[in-house]
């Protein structure tokens, strides 16, 4: 698989990834919040917002790079 082709498979599930953990945290805000640990909750509320502009400009890049490539058929292995 060419390396274009390659970073076109591998850009969603990035994305998909970090939208996770984005919304894991925010439960995690909340959890803080409710707990009354104020500080906490605002720095994962501000680690979240990062997530999400992380989101959009891996969503630009995958854009940019041509887009998502059609459903293979081969098995692949996630790294985390």
């Amino acid at each position: 698989m060419e390396q274009m082709e390659k970073l076109r498979v591998l850009l969603p599930h990035w994305i998909e990834h970090n939208r996770g953990h984005a919304e894991e945290c925010g439960k995690w805000s909340s959890f803080a919040h409710d707990a009354g640990e104020e500080t906490v909750a605002a720095y994962l509320e501000s680690a979240i917002a990062a997530m999400n502009q992380v989101s959009e400009l891996l969503d630009k890049a995958l854009l940019a790079a041509g887009g998502k490539m059609p459903e293979h058929e081969h098995h692949h292995h996630h790294h985390h």
